[in-house]
């Protein structure tokens, strides 16, 4: 059963209603992507197990605008825990199918099934690779007929209004792709820290960043004894690194008891308790400090910060000892502006 949806363009285009049309469009496509859902098979799932149990990468491959989804398919598998790679048809032709390793499986895109550059390369893909997938939308096409297993989307009318340019049939393509990538995750029990160590940059990496890819840590903590006075814990010169205003305090097991920051000791001085400086540290500090573990992502930690409205935040291990501190100048430039705006408005 081939999908048609009628598109309707008025005689005169300079008139037509172009928002409704590209609504038109995009319902097309959505009715497309609901048919093919209803047409996944058996044939998906040993396409997916055969992926699974490689012991090598993903190759995929096609033509034209299949090649692009075939880019984007191999982007999807990569960044979701299936080591994939593109292989151009056209340079297989020429050497690149040296590429190939055989525990490797291909996926070899065509919409017809029939792409010149495919039929051609499918013997010796067959012959290379441990297994070829065919995702095609053609049952009875020489790459449906030729690949270990065959992903058939079935026959689909093209958005476009000449019925030409590749459009429904392609994001069926990318649609079957993603599903292909999540069941596999899935599978493979690919949770957000996994997903993290792949996308370390841009906004998506800030979101998954741990605390102690930013935190000051080591030699650029300043720490102290509860029974240590201020006048001896501002004296010490002992730390590296860009200065933190923050003193971490110990007690006796080495876990953090308490924090003092350059903003009590200004308070101090603003209240005129001068004689404090000679005191024990313990009798100004603040107890029971606000802290992260080591496990928590820096946006938490960000949040915190605004939230609680601090300048620094203590970071410490499953027994409760400091081993970072995050500092509110080191944050300048990782949040992005309109969160910048939200948090002052």
């Amino acid at each position: 059963m081939t999908l048609r949806i009628h598109q309707t363009l008025p005689e005169t285009r300079g008139l037509w209603d172009r928002l409704a049309y590209a609504r038109q469009i995009v319902r097309t496509e959505a009715t497309a992507l609901g048919l093919v859902a209803d047409r996944l098979s058996a044939t998906f799932l040993e396409a997916v197990d055969l992926i699974y149990h490689c012991t090598g990468r993903i190759a995929l491959t096609g033509t034209g605008k299949s090649a692009d989804i075939a880019q984007k398919i191999t982007g999807t598998l990569n960044s979701t825990g299936t080591r994939a790679y593109l292989l151009d048809a056209t340079k297989a032709m020429h050497g690149d199918l040296g590429m190939v390793a055989p525990q490797d499986v291909v996926i070899a895109l065509s919409h017809s099934g029939e792409s010149e550059e495919i039929v051609r390369l499918l013997p010796s893909l067959r012959s290379l690779a441990h297994g070829v997938i065919g995702l095609t939308s053609n049952a009875n096409s020489t790459l449906a007929r030729h690949a270990d297993v065959a992903i058939v989307i079935g026959p689909l009318d093209e958005a476009c209004p000449l019925k030409l340019a590749p459009s429904t049939s392609t994001t069926a393509m990318a649609a079957v792709g993603d599903a292909m990538s999540f069941v596999l995750s899935e599978m493979r029990n690919f949770g957000a820290e996994d997903f993290a160590r792949f996308h370390p940059a841009g906004s998506l990496g800030r979101k998954l960043m741990k605390v102690d890819h930013l935190m000051r840590q080591g030699a650029a903590l300043r720490t102290a004894l509860l029974t240590d006075t201020e006048r001896s814990v501002f004296s010490q010169a002992n730390y590296r690194g860009r200065r933190t205003g923050a003193v971490l305090l110990l007690d006796e097991q080495g876990k953090l008891a308490g924090l003092f920051t350059d903003s009590d000791l200004a308070r101090l001085f603003t209240q005129r308790r001068d004689q404090a400086i000679d005191r024990p540290i313990s009798e100004v500090m603040t107890h029971s400090p606000i802290t992260v573990k080591t496990s928590s992502r820096l946006m938490e930690a960000i949040e915190i910060i605004q939230e609680r409205k601090i300048s620094e935040l203590p970071v410490v291990d499953e027994a409760g000892k400091p081993v970072g501190l995050l500092d509110i100048t080191d944050l300048i430039g990782l949040v992005p502006v309109e969160e910048e705006l939200a948090a002052v408005a």
